[in-house]
Parts: C-alpha cells; structure tokens; sequence
C-alpha cells in the first residue's frame, strides 16, 4: 500500500512538473490579459530590472523630498537649541543667585524644582522632535516608492513585462543582464511625470 501511494505521488509530482514546462515553454505568442485589465502580456515570459540607487540618486521628487526633511530638521534643531539656551541661562542664573546668597532655603528648592523639570521637558521635546522627523522620513520614502509603483503600472500597460525587478548593492538581484535595465527610461518618465505634477 505505501508503495503504491508513493508512486502515485511520483506520478502527479511529474505531471505538475511538464503541465509547468509546458505553460512557460509554449512558443505560441498568444495574449492574455494582464491582472488589472490594463494591456495585454505575452505568455512568454519577460522581465526587466530598475537600478534603484540610480534611479534615487537622480530623481528630482527624492531630491525635493530629501531638501524638505533637511529644512525640517533645522527648525526643530533651532527650536531646541533656543529652549536649550534659554534653560542653560536660567540655570547659571539660579547658580549665581545661590552663590550670593540672595535666595532662601526655600526659594532654592523651588528653583531647583523648577529647573528640574524644564529640564526634563527638554529631554521629552528633543525625543518627541526626533520621533517626528523619523515619521516624516518614512512617510516620504514611502510617497515615494509609491509614486515610483504606480508609474512603473502606466509603463507596464503595454510594455507586458510579466516582472520589473528592483536592483540595489547588496540586494537580492545578483544580475540582471544590460539589455533588461529599464532605469533611464523609467528615470525619464518619472521626472517628467513629477514635474507636470508640480505643476499643477
């Protein structure tokens, strides 16, 4: 009985195998319809690759996007260094008062608090500052790996690339042959695309 079910396992492994070979060596040029409708792919199977770090390195939304962080982050640096010296002056104030005795016991103590927790509320708005320009960072990454999907969908509509692979150092595409490197075309329409958008 075992014998038997392992041969019949054997049989449908095989079958799976050359219905597989069969679908992706057919020669036969006919069409089908891509997933979302939109052009038509050949049953041949294609595929191209985007240099990604090219494609970043040269993309005029990353560069505006990359600006408007930086411009961000400046605010927030000189916000805090603003609280910052203004706390430090209190503190040298507070210091100098205690030194020439000019303050209670009392009023010491209160200052003392008082600084103490400015202090602490400075420690919370730099972690709070930094945790918003994380956000910002990837929310904008994000923006724009969507804008890059959704033209490589309009690009595709009747290119029939069954894949567009994603090329970055260290990644996991290890080579993709010079002929199927679509980055300067997808660059071109990116840019164009981004600036018409600007436009508006």
């Amino acid at each position: 009985m075992k014998k038997t079910n392992l041969i019949i396992n054997i049989l449908f492994g095989v079958a799976i195998v050359v219905l597989f070979v069969l679908h992706f060596t057919s020669g036969g040029k006919k069409d089908v319809k891509g997933t979302e409708g939109k052009g038509a792919i050949s049953e041949q199977f294609t595929a191209a690759w985007v240099n990604m770090d090219t494609l970043l390195n040269n993309y005029d939304m990353y560069f505006d996007m990359k600006r408007e962080l930086e411009e961000s982050g400046k605010k927030k640096e000189a916000d805090l260094n603003a609280k910052s010296r203004s706390f430090e002056k209190e503190a040298y104030d507070f210091q100098d008062k205690v030194q020439k005795g000019l303050l209670t016991r009392s009023e010491a103590q209160q200052l003392q608090s008082n600084l103490a927790a400015k202090e602490q509320q400075l420690y919370q708005l730099r972690d709070e500052m930094r945790m918003q320009l994380a956000e910002e960072e990837q929310v904008k990454l994000r923006q724009i790996h969507n804008s890059i999907t959704e033209y490589l969908k309009e690009y595709n509509a009747d290119k029939g690339y069954h894949l567009i692979l994603s090329n970055t150092f260290g990644g996991p595409l290890l080579y993709g042959h010079p002929a199927n490197d679509i980055t300067n075309e997808v660059l071109d329409g990116l840019n164009k695309k981004y600036a018409a958008n600007k436009k508006k």
